[in-house]
């Protein structure tokens, strides 16, 4: 119920911080939530935007669009190539914000995917990969220039991972895996043909149960940089685009009686990014409000710390003492 009234009643707010001298990240930003997110921040004032895409013709096209809209002046948004299924693109991405980036106050972490067929990238089920371990390594690898820019700028960046109500629609019975073992039960053929329908929402589960972890192990008074979860809602984007079949027709009706505009959704993710420190390690929905969770997120640290311990160490793995940087 409270999924239906939120995207009927509850309208999220047109936003209106100031990010002035800002510079923000938005990862996915060629369409959809992402795109509509970043004319928000060009529209508010943001220094330089970086649009971080897989397609380099996309994300120029995007730029065009935006550039258009809000008649900002050429040169202000950049196009950086940014692949979440590659570690090693993420890594380049992030050694680029380092060495030509002299502050970074907003990422937008708005990439993801929704597959419908199995498909693998980095020895991982693809949305694993996506959805989750190059989520939290991006996020590692930039936390340095984060924590640089509140030291030098005296100011707090934020770090918004979008994450969705789907993680709702899930009991995660991968969870009772034996230790050490979650993410490879989550990653294997077998246990996905029998779950394929929960594996988008097991990713988004698994992306909050991590960035809790994160904020648990660094309170707010004791870290730089804000971390949160976004939840835009059901939106008219293309996260369902390798839907086929019944499938397909199943998320045409539902989203056009349902969905909300890419450009209201977006307004979330923006809301996020100018939230206050009362919001780290927060799931934010509609207006920016800190969203209840299921007892199946907050009442299962032992659990919430098991799937961080196997992200965290398969971090390590691609990039030996990331960790370290939160």
């Amino acid at each position: 119920m409270g999924f239906f009234y939120s995207q009927f009643f509850k309208k999220p707010g047109y936003p209106k911080a100031s990010f002035a001298g800002k510079t923000v990240i938005v990862t996915g930003a060629n369409t959809g939530l992402g795109k509509e997110a970043a004319r928000h921040f060009v529209r508010l004032g943001a220094s330089r935007l970086i649009i971080a895409v897989r397609s380099l013709d996309k994300g120029h096209d995007a730029r065009r669009d935006i550039e258009t809209t809000t008649r900002c002046g050429k040169g202000l948004i950049q196009v950086w190539e940014l692949d979440m299924a590659s570690y090693e693109s993420v890594k380049r991405f992030a050694a680029r914000v380092t060495a030509e980036l002299d502050r970074v106050d907003n990422v937008i972490a708005n990439a993801a995917l929704a597959s419908f067929s199995y498909n693998t990238a980095e020895g991982n089920e693809l949305q694993v990969t996506v959805n989750v371990i190059s989520t939290f390594l991006l996020m590692a690898l930039v936390m340095p220039k984060l924590k640089e820019t509140a030291a030098v700028f005296n100011t707090r960046p934020v770090f918004t991972m979008v994450s969705s109500d789907a993680h709702t629609h899930t009991t995660f019975s991968q969870g009772a895996a034996p230790e050490g073992k979650i993410l490879d039960t989550v990653n294997d053929k077998n246990v996905w043909s029998k779950h394929q329908a929960e594996q988008y929402p097991v990713s988004k589960l698994l992306g909050l149960f991590t960035l809790r972890a994160i904020a648990e192990k660094h309170p707010a008074p004791l870290f730089p940089v804000t971390i949160n979860a976004a939840n835009p809602g059901l939106c008219h984007s293309a996260l369902s685009r390798e839907a086929a079949g019944s499938q397909a027709v199943f998320f045409f009706f539902f989203k056009l009686f349902v969905a909300r505009s890419t450009e209201v959704g977006s307004r979330t993710e923006v809301n996020a990014a100018a939230a206050g420190v009362e919001t780290h390690g927060q799931y934010l929905v509609d207006n920016c409000e800190i969203g209840s969770l299921t007892p199946l997120v907050t009442g299962n640290k032992k659990l919430q710390d098991r799937v961080a311990a196997e992200v965290f160490a398969r971090l390590e793995v691609i990039e030996p003492g990331v960790t370290k940087n939160f």
